[in-house]
C-alpha cells in the first residue's frame, strides 16, 4: 500500500473514530474508493488503525484509566479478602466483610465491566454479518443515515445529571447494547453511545467521556484477538511501514479529536454532524449503484 493511502486511512480512523460519523463506514467506502485491498492482512491492518486510536484514548485520558486501574486491582483485593474472611468467619465470628463499591471509581470500572459483557456477546453474534457488510458500500451508506438519526436524538434531549454514583447498572448495559449495535460499519460508535448515554440521563460531558473509556475493553480485546493469530505473512512486507504509519497517524489525529469533542459537549451541535451523515451517506448509496 502506498504511504499516501495508509496517511489518509489512518487520518480517517483517528477523526472519524471519535467524531460521531462512524469510522468503521468511513473506511469502508474510502477502501472501495481508493481501490485498497490488503487481501487477508486487510483485517490486521483494521485492527491496527484501532489500536492507534486506542493509544489516543490512553494519553487523552491517562488519569482516569490510571485511576481506574488502581481501583480495579483493589476491588480484586477486596474480593479476594471478603472470601477469606467468608472462610475465617466460620471458625471465628466478629470480622466484617469489606465494602467493595465504595467511591466513583470503583462505580465506574463496574459501570464498565457491565457494558463490555454485550457488547461482546452482540460483536460474536454479529461478527459473520459485520465482515460480509464490509466488502460493499451500501451498507454504510444506510448506517450513515441511521447515525444521523441518532444524533439529532441526541441533541433534542435534554441534559441529564448522572454521575458514575448515580449511573445504575441497567443504564451501563443499555450503552453496551447500543455500542455493541456499533460494530455495524456506518454506525457510529461514539454517536450511538454517547446518544444511548443522554437518554439514560447522564451528564453531557460524562456521557463523552464514558463513551470513549468503555471502548477500551472492546478494543483491546480485538486488538489481543487479532494479534494472537498473527502470522509473519498474514501482512506483506511491503505493507508493514504502512501499517505503522497509518497507526500512528491514527493515534494523532484520534487524540485531537477526542479533545474538540470534549470542548464540544457544553453545547447542542451534534445535528451539523447529522447533517454530514446524511451527505456522506447519500453519496455512498449513489455510489453504489452508479459507481
Amino acid at each position: 500500500m502506498p504511504v499516501w493511502k495508509a496517511v489518509i486511512l489512518g487520518l480517517v480512523q483517528g477523526l472519524a473514530e471519535f467524531l460521531p460519523i462512524s469510522s468503521s463506514g468511513h473506511l469502508v467506502i474510502i477502501k472501495q474508493v481508493l481501490g485498497t485491498d490488503l487481501g487477508s492482512g486487510g483485517m490486521f491492518f483494521d485492527v491496527m488503525l484501532h489500536f492507534g486510536t486506542l493509544i489516543a484514548i490512553f494519553i487523552a485520558f491517562r488519569k482516569d484509566i490510571a485511576k481506574l486501574v488502581s481501583e480495579g486491582i483493589h476491588i480484586l483485593i477486596d474480593i479476594f479478602a471478603n472470601i477469606c474472611i467468608f472462610f475465617t468467619r466460620i471458625f471465628k465470628s466478629g470480622r466484617t466483610y469489606r465494602r467493595i463499591i465504595r467511591s466513583s471509581y470503583r462505580k465506574f470500572v463496574m459501570l464498565v465491566i457491565v457494558s463490555t459483557i454485550p457488547t461482546g456477546i452482540i460483536g460474536i453474534l454479529l461478527s459473520d454479518i459485520i465482515e460480509a457488510a464490509n466488502d460493499m458500500v451500501l451498507v454504510p451508506g444506510v448506517c450513515l443515515f441511521i447515525t444521523a438519526s441518532f444524533l439529532i436524538i441526541a441533541d433534542l434531549a435534554d441534559a441529564g445529571s448522572k454521575k458514575p454514583k448515580e449511573v445504575s447498572y441497567l443504564d451501563a448495559g443499555i450503552a453496551g447494547i447500543a455500542q455493541g449495535l456499533s460494530t455495524m460499519p456506518g454506525i457510529s460508535r461514539s454517536g450511538t453511545t454517547i446518544t444511548a448515554c443522554i437518554l439514560c440521563g447522564f451528564d453531557r460531558k460524562f456521557a463523552v467521556k464514558y463513551s470513549f473509556i468503555m471502548s477500551v475493553p472492546a478494543v483491546l480485546g480485538a486488538v489481543v484477538l487479532e494479534l494472537k493469530d498473527f502470522q509473519a505473512d498474514i501482512i506483506a512486507q511491503k505493507d508493514i511501514p504502512s501499517c505503522i504509519i497509518a497507526t500512528v497517524v491514527a493515534a494523532v489525529a484520534g487524540y485531537f479529536s477526542i479533545c474538540f469533542m470534549m470542548a464540544l459537549v457544553r453545547g447542542k451541535r451534534y445535528k451539523y454532524f447529522a447533517i454530514y451523515c446524511i451527505i456522506a451517506g447519500g453519496i455512498a448509496v449513489g455510489y453504489n449503484f452508479l459507481g
